[in-house]
């Protein structure tokens, strides 16, 4: 992981690139006088002489994705180094990114395993996996790991003791609203530590601790986002014990096919798909339902036909905060309309598959280039440093991908049971049949507990009024 910028004396110019998953971000602004560049937004605006002009597509982007896609920022003179990509600036001016890594591509021409026994695939992927947790552990302190009850993190911290970590520090985060349900990881990631003999930590979290960090929680988090709660609250545990640097088992989902979404759009994708050359039908169902299908269920149902028959349409279907014909009634109708149209959401979509047959590999594309980079991997960047802890994330390497690609391009592609399988000491068999549940954190329970505070914000459907929320105080009108 990294964003750098180098100074060539030689060539009178500067170069500045950013690593090929985006784990790092990279900002800058031109104003045709003098070329700014930060890992902060908030840090470029606080040098002043930025435009900061709303960005249509910067609005229209949070309210679509509940965060921003790239090279977009809230700002007119703020603009994002797309991952993958660098930079060349010089007395001649700014030049366009050039981007030297694509995932699409990376994906496209990966060989296909298809004839290796399961002996040798086990083999392949657990020295893999390995390699990548032992090359992230280098580090001059000690380095701890992020433990839920989840797969992921309990396979990087397992096979990081099978390969000789000693004294492994874990950290597992807790809520009140949620013990003694399927949501409480702590009781199974503290089974597991104790299998591996690791140094533990449970911290739990309350509604009066997440209103307490709130005004700190905001400010640090520098583009809105409607995630990382959970990783700012679960970086400020890690960095209260001690540790600078932790582990993370984001990405394992994106390789091994976690997320209901890898069932889900190709399902979709292939039940609706004759309906997408009528696409005046689509829309006109669209239109006739969307009023009222709201009012009971979620809104993307109306949008089935119109959408859900191509793969770009089936990810935004899936992934999408708001569908974009909802969004004239959240930004002026001028914003939503310039927004879209600079986005150009379902075409840049589609470049993320392009070239790629494999139903699977089609998913594991679009939410590694989406839902993980603009979500996952800058919530962790700016949760894990409000706390000076650096995150790193072993699954989220270009070395690895190359080297499981051939397997994942395979018609018996790993899953995630698979990964798991990959210890010499099995989990413990809870953890291993535990449903997926994802990391969740009880924004909306406390966000209704202070609905006198903010009614508007607290009935909205699932995270719909938190963006609302945290849109507000990021950008206030």
């Amino acid at each position: 992981m990294y964003a750098i910028a180098i100074w060539d004396a030689r060539r009178d110019g500067m170069f500045l690139a950013r690593d090929p998953f985006g784990i790092k971000p990279l900002y800058y602004a031109d104003d045709g006088q003098s070329f700014r560049f930060a890992s902060q937004v908030k840090a470029l605006l606080a040098g002043g002489r930025v435009d900061t002009r709303p960005e249509p597509a910067g609005q229209v982007g949070f309210f679509l994705w509940g965060n921003i896609p790239d090279p977009y920022t809230l700002y007119r003179g703020v603009r994002a180094l797309p991952a993958g990509s660098s930079l060349w600036i010089d007395n001649r001016g700014v030049c366009q990114p050039e981007k030297f890594f694509d995932l699409a591509k990376a994906l496209a021409v990966a060989p296909v395993a298809d004839s290796v026994s399961p002996t040798a695939r086990r083999a392949m992927l657990r020295e893999a996996l390995i390699d990548t947790i032992r090359h992230h552990q280098i580090a001059d302190v000690p380095v701890g790991v992020f433990l839920s009850a989840g797969l992921d993190s309990t396979t990087v911290a397992a096979l990081a003791c099978e390969d000789g970590a000693t004294n492994l520090n874990t950290v597992t985060l807790g809520f009140r609203e949620f013990e003694g349900t399927d949501n409480d990881e702590t009781r199974l990631a503290e089974e597991l530590a104790r299998q591996r003999m690791t140094r533990h930590q449970t911290r739990r979290v309350t509604a009066d601790d997440f209103a307490a960090e709130r005004a700190a929680l905001m400010a640090a988090m520098d583009q809105p986002s409607i995630d990382g709660v959970n990783t700012y609250f679960v970086a400020k545990a890690a960095r209260a014990t001690g540790l600078k640097v932790a582990l993370s088992g984001l990405g394992g989902d994106e390789l091994f096919a976690g997320y209901p979404s890898f069932r889900q759009i190709p399902g979709m994708v292939g039940a609706l798909a004759p309906f997408a050359a009528f696409a005046p039908l689509g829309r006109a169902v669209r239109r006739a339902s969307a009023g009222w299908l709201g009012r009971f269920t979620s809104p993307k149902y109306a949008g089935l036909l119109e959408y859900g028959g191509g793969w770009p349409g089936g990810y935004l279907l899936r992934r999408s905060l708001h569908m974009p014909w909802e969004l004239d009634a959240l930004l002026p109708p001028e914003t939503v309309a310039e927004g879209i149209a600079e986005l150009a959401t379902l075409d840049r979509l589609a470049a993320s598959v392009d070239g790629i047959d494999n139903p699977r590999l089609k998913v594991t594309a679009l939410e590694l280039s989406w839902y993980m980079r603009h979500q996952l991997l800058r919530d962790a960047d700016w949760a894990g440093m409000a706390h000076s802890l650096e995150i790193r994330v072993p699954f989220v390497d270009p070395v690895l991908l190359g080297r499981i690609a051939p397997l994942l391009a395979a018609p018996s592609a790993p899953s995630k049971g698979d990964m798991a399988d990959t210890l010499d000491l099995p989990l413990p068999p809870a953890i291993r049949r535990r449903a997926k549940t994802g990391f969740v954190v009880p924004v909306r329970e406390w966000l209704l507990g202070a609905k006198q505070a903010e009614p508007a914000s607290a009935a909205k459907r699932g995270l719909r009024g938190w963006a609302r929320a945290v849109y507000d105080e990021q950008f206030p009108q």
